[in-house]
Parts: C-alpha cells; structure tokens; sequence
C-alpha cells in the first residue's frame, strides 16, 4: 500500500515538473502554452493571456 501511495505522488510531481518544462518552452518560443498545463502549474489561463510580453 505504501508503494502505491509513493508512485502515485511520484508520477504527480513529474507530472507537475512536465507541465512546467513545456509551459517554460513555449514562452520562450513565444507562443502559447497549453491551458492543462497552466492549470496544472495553478495559473489561471484567461489571466496569463493578460500578461503583456515585452
């Protein structure tokens, strides 16, 4: 039972780690990340749309 519960938080947080890596990759090439991944990361996508890039 405690293996379950480890993986699981395991593969959460490389989940997590994965969703920031390609929002991190998208900005970087100027185009929009995937709204899953922001909401993964906690970030509202109708707001991070709001950001003026300079």
């Amino acid at each position: 039972m405690t293996r379950g519960i480890f993986s699981g938080r395991l593969l959460g947080l490389l989940d997590i780690f994965g969703s920031a890596v390609t929002a991190a990759n998208a900005t970087a090439n100027r185009r929009a990340p995937d709204p899953r991944d922001l909401q993964r990361l906690g970030i509202d996508p109708e707001r991070f749309r709001e950001i003026n890039r300079f």
